[in-house]
Formats: C-alpha cells, sequence, structure tokens
C-alpha cells in the first residue's frame, strides 16, 4: 500500500464512498446474509466537510463505525461518526496505536461474539443485519445483556462487580491553594481503602484551572502503593480562571478511554469525582451531559461558594452532590463516599420500562390499526412480568391518555389483550410536548409502576404521525435530564428535526413513509433498545449531600 497524499481531508466524501461503493454486494459485502458489517476510521484532524449526513446514512445501515484518531483529529467528530459513544479511541501519535490494540480487539470480538456461536447467521430485516443472533423471538432480557459496551455479561449478573475506574478531578486554581492538604489527604484515605493492588480498582487524578493537566491516568499505577505515593506528591497547579466545562471535556476526551486505561468497553463502572473551590468561568451544561451519556457517574463536591446549579448540572444524581464549608471538611464525608462507591452496583437481572406514546390524532386515524400491530410485535418480543420487563401504553392528540401503566397488567398476555383493545382517540390539535410532559409526571414515576431507583432503564418509545402544535424541546429536554431514553418514529409527515430534539440521540429518531411501513425498522428499534445501559444501583443507599 502506497501513502496516497493530498491536502484537503474530506472524511464526509470518503464515508459516503465506502457506503456506495464498498458496502456492496457487487464488492463483496455480506449484509445481505447478515454479516456484521465494521468499519474502522483511522484519521488525524479535523474532516474539511460535513460528516453528520454520511454518518447518520451508515448508521441506518446498521454499519458498525469504529472511529479510532491520532493526534489532532477531533473527538467531538469521531463521537458523530462512531456507531455509538464509547466506539472512538484516541491516542496521541500513530506509535501508540498498539496500545489500544487489546481493547479494539474485545470490543470487535463483542460484536461478533452472537454470530460466531453455533455457527450463528444473523437474519435480515429491511437490509438490516441482526447482530443479536439467529433467533429473534429471544427475550429482552436477553437482548440487553449482549453486546453492549457499558452492561455486564451474562456471567456476571450474579455477582456484584468490584471493578472501578475512578478519575479525581482537582480544581486547582488560585483560589484553592489552601485546601490542596486536605484534598490530598482525602484521595490518599480513598486510595487506600480500594482494591487496587488487584487491578480491580483504577484509580486517575487530573488538575485544573485554566486548562487540564493529567497527573496520572487510569493505567500509570498498578499497586496501591505507587497511587498513593503519587498523591503524597502532588502539587498545586494553580491559574486562572476555573474552566470546569472545560476540564469535564477534557477528562470526557482524553482520561475516560481505553488508550488511558478506561475499561468502560468492558462495562467496568465509570466515577468522576470532581472537587470544585468555586463557580466555573465557563460552561459546564454540554460537558456534563457529555459525561453523563457515556454513563460516567459525577460526584460533584463543592465547597460554599460554588453554586448549586452548577453542581447539579455536572453530578450524575441529585444524590451525587455534596456541599462542605471549606475543603478540610472532605475527610468528614470521605467514610460515606468510600460505602456508596463500594455498594455500587449493575448486579440483578436486566429488565426494562417500556411506555409507547401514541399520536391518537385525527390525521393518524387510518394509521393506527398499524401502530397497535407494530406496539403489539414489539411486546410480544419482551420477557413482560412484575419483576421483568414493563409496558404502558398513552395516546394523545389535544391532551394525553394513559390507556395502562408500568404496574397495570403484570402478564404478557394481559398487556397483549388491552393493546388489541385499543380504541383511536381522536381531536386535534397534536401535541406532542404535553403528551412528553404528561408521561414524565405520570407514568415514569414510582407510583406508576417504574423502577428507576433500582437502576432500570427507562425507554420511551414515540409514534408520530405528524408537526406537534406546541413547543417539545423543553419536555424532551426534562425527559433525558431524568435519565429517560426516548425513541422518536415518524411518517413522511413529520418534522425530522423534532423527531431528532426528542430523541436521545439523533440516530434514535426513525422513519417510515407511512405507519404501514413499521415492520420493516421492527429490528433496527429492538437493536437500539438493546444497547441502552443499565443505571447504576446501590445496596442500602445512604448518602445524602451535606449542607
Amino acid at each position: 500500500m502506497r501513502h496516497k497524499g493530498g491536502r484537503s481531508l474530506n472524511t464526509g466524501a470518503a464515508l459516503q464512498f465506502v457506503r456506495h461503493n464498498i458496502f456492496t454486494a457487487s464488492s463483496g459485502s455480506r449484509r445481505l446474509e447478515g454479516v456484521p458489517q465494521v468499519l474502522i476510521l483511522l484519521t488525524s484532524k479535523k474532516s474539511r466537510d460535513d460528516v453528520t449526513g454520511p454518518a447518520v446514512a451508515l448508521k441506518d445501515l446498521e454499519i458498525v463505525s469504529i472511529g479510532v484518531g491520532v493526534g489532532d483529529a477531533n473527538f467531538r467528530e469521531l463521537e458523530i461518526i462512531s456507531f455509538q459513544p464509547g466506539f472512538t479511541f484516541q491516542v496521541s501519535e500513530l506509535s501508540e496505536l498498539p496500545s489500544i490494540h487489546p481493547q479494539f480487539v474485545a470490543l470487535l470480538k463483542r460484536l461478533s461474539k452472537d454470530t460466531e456461536e453455533e455457527g450463528a447467521v444473523a437474519p435480515v430485516t429491511h437490509g438490516i443485519p441482526d447482530l443479536v443472533g439467529k433467533n429473534s423471538n429471544l427475550d429482552m432480557s436477553m437482548l440487553n445483556t449482549r453486546n453492549i459496551p457499558y452492561s455486564f455479561s451474562l456471567e456476571q449478573l450474579d455477582t456484584v462487580s468490584s471493578k472501578r475506574d475512578i478519575v479525581f478531578l482537582l480544581d486547582g486554581s488560585d483560589d484553592s491553594r489552601n485546601g490542596l492538604p486536605a484534598i490530598r489527604e482525602f484521595i490518599r484515605r480513598m486510595a487506600n481503602e480500594l482494591d487496587i493492588d488487584g487491578d480491580n480498582v483504577r484509580v486517575a487524578v487530573v488538575q485544573y484551572s485554566d486548562d487540564a493537566a493529567e497527573y496520572f491516568h487510569l493505567k500509570a499505577h498498578k499497586t496501591k502503593r505507587a497511587v498513593i505515593y503519587a498523591v503524597r506528591s502532588l502539587r498545586h497547579k494553580g491559574g486562572r480562571p476555573r474552566n470546569t466545562g472545560a476540564a469535564l471535556q477534557y477528562v470526557r476526551d482524553n482520561v475516560f478511554t481505553a488508550s488511558s486505561g478506561s475499561r468502560h468497553l468492558e462495562g467496568v463502572p465509570q466515577i468522576l469525582f470532581l472537587l470544585i473551590g468555586g463557580e466555573s468561568s465557563d460552561d459546564v451544561t454540554a460537558a456534563a451531559s457529555d459525561l453523563k451519556r457515556l454513563g460516567v457517574l459525577s460526584f460533584a463536591i463543592g465547597m460554599k461558594n460554588v453554586r448549586q446549579e452548577e453542581l447539579q448540572s455536572i453530578a450524575y444524581s441529585s444524590r451525587f452532590i455534596f456541599n462542605l464549608p471549606v475543603f478540610g471538611e472532605l475527610l468528614s464525608i470521605q467514610p460515606e463516599i468510600l460505602a456508596f462507591v463500594q455498594k455500587l452496583c449493575f448486579s440483578g437481572p436486566f429488565s426494562l420500562n417500556i411506555v409507547f406514546l401514541l399520536d391518537g390524532s385525527d390525521d393518524s386515524r387510518s394509521g393506527f390499526p398499524a401502530m397497535c400491530g407494530f406496539v403489539q410485535r414489539l411486546v410480544e418480543n419482551l420477557n413482560v412480568g412484575e419483576n421483568k420487563d414493563r409496558v404502558s401504553v398513552v395516546q394523545y392528540s389535544r391532551t394525553p391518555e394513559a390507556h395502562f401503566l408500568l404496574n397495570t397488567y403484570p402478564e404478557k398476555q394481559s398487556v397483549l389483550g388491552s393493546i388489541r383493545s385499543l380504541q383511536h382517540k381522536g381531536g386535534r390539535p397534536l401535541n406532542t410536548g404535553a403528551a412528553l410532559q404528561y408521561v414524565k409526571d405520570n407514568v415514569f414515576t414510582a407510583s406508576s409502576g417504574s423502577r428507576s431507583q433500582e437502576g432500570i432503564p427507562q425507554i420511551l418509545i414515540l409514534l408520530s404521525g405528524g408537526k406537534s402544535q406546541d413547543d417539545v424541546g423543553s419536555a424532551a429536554a426534562a425527559l433525558k435530564q431524568d435519565r429517560i431514553v426516548p425513541f422518536s418514529i415518524g411518517t413522511r409527515n413529520s418534522d425530522i428535526l423534532e423527531l431528532q430534539m426528542i430523541a436521545h440521540i439523533p440516530s434514535y429518531a426513525l422513519s417510515v413513509p407511512r405507519f404501514d411501513d413499521l415492520e420493516s425498522i421492527q429490528q433496527q428499534l429492538l437493536s437500539f433498545v438493546k444497547r441502552v445501559p443499565r443505571q447504576p444501583r446501590v445496596y442500602q443507599p445512604t448518602v445524602v449531600g451535606k449542607e
């Protein structure tokens, strides 16, 4: 192979080229035989052209894109191209590529595991290979524990894993100088109690002020003694201003990565402790959201000068927020935090809470039977039960109406019977925003059968045949803030930008010409749903933020 040469790097055009010319039967692609299609992109800088459209087109064909960035490659661009968050690797220079080889091979093996078992060949629906395996009637409890980068394998479900990747992000600005001794002692005590010697727990330390500096990464020290020695020699960084947003993005892009020792692709919990002495000078919202989407459990420990709203934006949960008067008080909460971290687990049978939100307006009348049939077929693939998968159906037009809640029917046949008896609601206008708010406030609640506090994924599947007459932005954001994962399915009369705004990520927005064509995307939707990660649970959670 010879180097091509040239100046402009047009990654978007290259992605489009492989889609139209390489992943084709005439070029040897076996996509139509159900063989998984994997694209590995190696790039060293930002593309000169747009990559979003070609990347989405590849995902629509279930081509699994893995992005490998070298040097000046743009991480956000790699994440757009990659099949899902976490399918991205980054190294400083080409000579470091061998360092990611084990994690890379592990990911490829995960993707092909099911098709390798018993010589299985994945079925094809609408030209899309189902990576789950040859049996399209597998229980959803199986679908959600196989080939998931952020979940545990079936063999681990009956045990509480002690593996953790923990990153301490420290405020090193001028204002925090006096707090460094307490910060060092806090980390030392944590490290002393964690199982570092057996490589169950990996620790990294990053300090920041106007910019972030990695003191040591997750695979730097293999023993407890080495970690403690490094922490004791930690010196204050200094500098102004305090850019917490940039620091959060730094750990997202450079520390919680396979090349730095992160094991998130193996399902190991990723934990971030932010210790901050004052308000950030830059915006933290986008970076905090990126961390949450990756599944990082962020603890926000702030001193008296930090805005509560900022801590809430950063923390994974309101229970992960601590307010202290001074850094010296860190040692008083260290035992509680340690106990909390040790009790985090992802164990237990995998189950789901799924709410179907159906367009019942006048314009959807002719398509309503097809909608109900689609919901029926999806439910038939679920492992419905009181302690398994739970289902709810809500219909809306001008106002929403719950036909049954998550805890109404404990058996699959009862759920299917209720779906078969659904009557079209009718009415105008189509207020999707109000309906989204309704399911958040009235269906995804403990009293209605939601089990979010148990770490069970909360999934919303919206079927809409037109553009909403009210605003959907605030309600969609509120759903995501509560870690509800929306999927949006529209027809040719729907607004694709509106569907993407509602969906958890743009690729979770699907479209068909008519409701009669819903069956064509059934396997694609199931393959997306199976990737939704479990949220963490805590045994005997007793930790609360201190004022």
